[in-house]
């Protein structure tokens, strides 16, 4: 077992042209003329020359043209853009993807020798675990059902990595990690006069206060590289001293017996039990203050009388340490610093 970690206007029609009407006759009577009067004498009368009459100009009128009006384009209906669903953290081998809760989730599939669909969130993603009989609409129906558990355990992973990233650790001279759940400060030690044999720890008085320090066997001009792995080989051996005299102490107290104990440097598991009594925890966990680390001790060593998380389990590890879900949720919001780079 394992404790993990987006009106056209148309133009009016032409009047339509009118006949000529044609006027109506009128009834004419036969008009008498008057008897014709005697002819007139002509007297000779001095003749003027006619007055010429002025003749009117035309003047042009200007003719209004006609202007254009414009028609209307008949109007089209604009899609708007469709809001496209939240994508949560893809896992790197993504190999399937699925729609929870409004937000697109890409995740490794694994076909395997099991009897259920197993779901693991860890700190790249999301994987499946299923068998190989199980159809992929059988998968989705899971999948929808664990909706809830896998988004807000997906968003709880993505703030503890935000947290991590923030506390980084930078590998120079004066810089501090965690280690047992207090600042350890590192320090370049040019002359190599306390730390011959590469670190030492010691926790020095200073008035009220206690500083604690590691003293590392470096040069002044020693890079980042050489820091980190100077400090994660001694990490590694105070984990090894430090887990196995825990071991020691709760191994009698749960009337069990481990075989064997390796360290780990897993990204999402803090530690895992076989029933053949073997014990494998993550040296990182030195990070942590004493309590905690003893809290996935006594869990491990839980599986070899338990192996399920069934209520029978927790009552086992509550024998030995009664406040085990204070501190696992300790473990849960209190992330690690990251040791995958050099800073």
């Amino acid at each position: 077992m394992a404790l993990d970690l987006w009106e056209r206007s148309e133009p009016p029609a032409a009047a339509s042209a009118q006949p000529p009407v044609a006027a109506p006759r009128q009834a004419t009577a036969p008009i008498k003329l008057p008897p014709a009067a005697p002819a007139p004498v002509a007297v000779p009368v001095a003749v003027q020359p006619p007055v010429p009459v002025p003749v009117p100009v035309p003047v042009p009128v200007p003719v209004p043209v006609p202007v254009p009006v414009p028609v209307a384009k008949p109007s089209v209906p604009v899609a708007l853009p469709t809001s496209s669903p939240i994508s949560l953290q893809s896992h790197p081998a993504a190999n399937r993807s699925v729609l929870l809760q409004g937000q697109k989730v890409a995740y490794l599939l694994q076909r395997a020798k099991r009897s259920s669909i197993g779901f693991v969130v860890g700190e790249e993603g999301l994987v499946v675990r299923a068998p190989r009989w199980v159809t992929q609409s059988g998968i989705d129906e899971a999948l929808q059902e664990k909706a809830d558990w896998i988004v807000r355990k997906i968003a709880e992973m993505q703030r503890r990595r935000a947290n991590s990233l923030s506390a980084s650790i930078r590998w120079e001279d004066g810089a501090s990690l965690p280690f047992l759940g207090q600042p350890l400060q590192l320090v370049l030690d040019s002359e190599q006069r306390v730390a011959r044999s590469g670190a030492v720890w010691r926790v020095e008085e200073a008035g009220d206060t206690a500083r604690s320090r590691l003293y590392l066997a470096l040069p002044p001009h020693a890079g980042p590289s050489q820091i980190r792995d100077l400090v994660q080989a001694w990490f590694v051996q105070s984990a090894r001293q430090h887990f196995l005299a825990r071991l020691a102490h709760f191994a009698p107290l749960l009337e069990v017996h481990y075989t064997s104990l390796r360290l780990s440097s897993a990204e999402t598991r803090w530690g895992s039990a076989k029933s053949d009594g073997s014990i494998r925890l993550n040296w990182r966990l030195m990070h942590y203050a004493p309590a905690v680390i003893d809290y996935v001790v006594a869990h491990e060593l839980a599986h070899l009388r338990v192996m399920d998380h069934s209520p029978r389990f927790w009552d086992t590890v509550a024998e030995v340490v009664p406040d085990h879900r204070a501190l696992r949720q300790q473990l849960k919001d209190i992330p690690a610093p990251p040791w995958d780079r050099a800073a």
